[in-house]
């Protein structure tokens, strides 16, 4: 188990699913994660909503494009928190590390990492026996 960033935090949900590593894989898991979600409590068009699917959305589609080996899925995890929820993609490729690349002027691919640095609070990779897995965490409002 990956440990999340920063002090302890009280566990409230977990979710774990694989999927093959296709587009229609990556779909599939922003949509089962949007649904989950919706069950932990998180409504779609809520801001906490929106920004793990666009997170499932391009990490996914990181692990279809950059980290896929034939014959080998890809995995979701998303971790509710009390105070963060947590979303980690892992693939096959360990030496295919991500990285934000710098802009290039009417570039048609390139920003999906620009995004997670966007809206996450933090993020960043860690080894697996085989593979990597990306995190990224986005803030959870609290609950009054």
């Amino acid at each position: 188990m990956t440990t999340p960033s920063g002090p302890t935090r009280n566990l409230v949900r977990v979710f774990t699913q694989r999927f093959s590593s296709t587009p229609r894989g990556a779909r599939l898991a922003r949509q089962l994660a949007l649904v989950e979600l919706h069950d932990w409590g998180v409504p779609e068009g809520t801001a906490l909503s929106d920004g793990a699917g666009l997170l499932v959305a391009e990490l996914a589609a990181n692990a279809v494009t950059h980290g896929r080996v034939p014959g080998r899925d890809f995995e979701v995890r998303m971790v509710l928190l009390a105070g963060v929820l947590r979303v980690e993609v892992s693939d096959a490729r360990r030496e295919r590390r991500p990285q934000v690349r710098p802009a290039e002027y009417q570039a048609e691919s390139g920003y999906g990492l620009r995004i997670v640095d966007g809206l996450a609070v933090d993020w960043g990779v860690m080894d697996r026996v085989v593979g990597k897995t990306v995190w990224a965490e986005l803030a959870r409002p609290a609950v009054t």
